[in-house]
């Protein structure tokens, strides 16, 4: 299953561990990583992913492929800015959403809207969002949903 990881650009030591282990756990699992593409939560959680033999898919926000964080295995150029952010929502079948401002706010209303079950984590509490507290619970819950 391909699922977007979804969150802040500039986050904290505990995010980062938490958007890691979302990577690892999914990469373990077989899953390909949708992500934006950039630092933070994006960064992280691909590292984990290319650790455990994931695939890890960036839509990158400018026109550049080569701006993509070292753990991108396929960068998409889109020179969409942050309208990109739909196309990271649809092209997950399933989203975890760590930390995040209103970047993330907006890929989760586009995730809800199109019908991707989200877990979050540290991020938006607001109807539709499963708020977990790990990354385990995170990629379990999205699993479960596409079973």
């Amino acid at each position: 299953m391909r699922i977007s990881v979804i969150g802040g650009g500039r986050i904290g030591e505990a995010d980062t561990e938490i958007a890691y282990e979302v990577g690892k756990l999914l990469g373990k699992q077989g899953h390909s990583l949708v992500c934006g593409g950039c630092t933070g939560v994006m960064e992280a959680a691909c590292r984990g992913a290319k650790e455990t033999g994931g695939q890890t898919i960036g839509i990158l926000p400018g026109v550049d492929p080569s701006e993509a964080n070292d753990f991108v295995d396929v960068p998409i150029a889109t020179g969409l800015s942050n309208v990109r952010n739909v196309l990271v929502a649809l092209n997950g079948e399933a989203v975890i959403a760590i930390d995040g401002s209103y970047g993330t706010l907006s890929e989760i209303a586009h995730a809800l809207d199109f019908g991707r079950p989200v877990a979050g984590i540290g991020t938006h509490e607001i109807t539709g969002v499963e708020t977990v507290d790990s990354a385990e619970a995170a990629v379990a819950y999205v699993e479960k949903m596409l079973e």
